[in-house]
């Protein structure tokens, strides 16, 4: 079992970076070959760094979207109570207003 995987993942890594092995292998001259291997590669390690950056600033943005979600949702229902409700806010004072003497 562990050789199949062995031979997988030789064949993989053959296949993506061995320029005798990948498709790179059509193109006549070796230099050229090698140029769009690294520009290829230069192209997959910004690919993953942005990924890698986004996966780990997502959690602020979740966090941040929810409250921006949250305040809209809380003045559309303030807006809705006082519509249909604006006695609610009315405040009654419970203190009684003093006499004049």
């Amino acid at each position: 079992m562990f050789t199949t995987v062995r031979k997988i993942i030789v064949f993989c890594w053959n296949f993506v970076f061995n320029h005798e092995v990948s498709p790179l292998r059509h193109i006549p001259d070796v230099t050229m070959r090698y140029y769009i291997l690294q520009v290829l590669g230069l192209m997959w390690a910004l690919a993953s760094a942005v990924a890698i950056g986004s996966y780990t600033f997502m959690a602020v943005s979740v966090i941040g979207h929810a409250v921006l979600i949250a305040a809209a949702a809380i003045t559309v229902a303030t807006w809705t109570a006082a519509s249909t409700k604006p006695e609610m806010f009315v405040r009654v004072s419970k203190r009684k207003e003093p006499e004049n003497l």
